[in-house]
């Protein structure tokens, strides 16, 4: 496995709709450790591809906080996910987002959602997810349509956080 480098914002590549997968082969499942391997390293739980610079429909998750050895973890990798129903219920959550580091904003999502997805294997699987799970499975098929969790805020909120990403880009370079 190989950790990759996560693709920060305003990078153009963010903004671009990913393609599906036409099947899940021995590369896209090594994408998937990969991607697996490279956010957990950046302490993230969730990652899509485009995040990497690799324009597919493939997302990984794991929201477990891995400090219990024996809790049961709820690791996703998925390829070509798609919503099939989501809740009218919404529910509020500050997210962030390793591609925007160290900013954070309370975005509103459906609390509930089903998603169908090619698995590891290439099996079409269906999952209902609600609570944290819900809130960073849809923050990942967001990014496969170039969207941001900060397209869902307010515009001055948005334009503060780009600066600051743009400010922290030139005093790296």
């Amino acid at each position: 496995m190989a950790l990759l480098t996560v693709l920060h914002a305003p990078d153009p590549l963010l903004k671009r709709k990913a393609l599906p997968v036409e099947s899940v082969t021995d590369e896209i499942r090594t994408l998937m450790d990969d991607m697996l391997e490279t956010m957990h390293a950046e302490k993230g739980i969730g990652l899509a591809a485009i995040q990497v610079g690799v324009t597919q429909r493939v997302i990984v998750v794991d929201i477990s906080d891995g400090e219990d050895p024996d809790a049961t973890r709820t690791v996703l990798k998925m390829s070509n996910p798609e919503f099939l129903w989501s809740s009218d219920d919404r529910r509020s959550y500050e997210e962030g987002c390793l591609s925007l580091p160290d900013q954070y904003a309370p975005v509103v999502r459906p609390e509930r959602i089903k998603v169908r997805y090619l698995d590891y294997d290439g099996e079409a699987q269906e999952i209902e997810a609600d609570g944290l799970l819900a809130t960073c499975i849809q923050h990942e098929i967001d990014h496969l349509d170039g969207i941001l969790f900060v397209d869902h805020i307010s515009s001055i909120k948005r334009d503060i956080i780009l600066r600051k990403l743009k400010k922290m880009k030139k005093q790296a370079a």
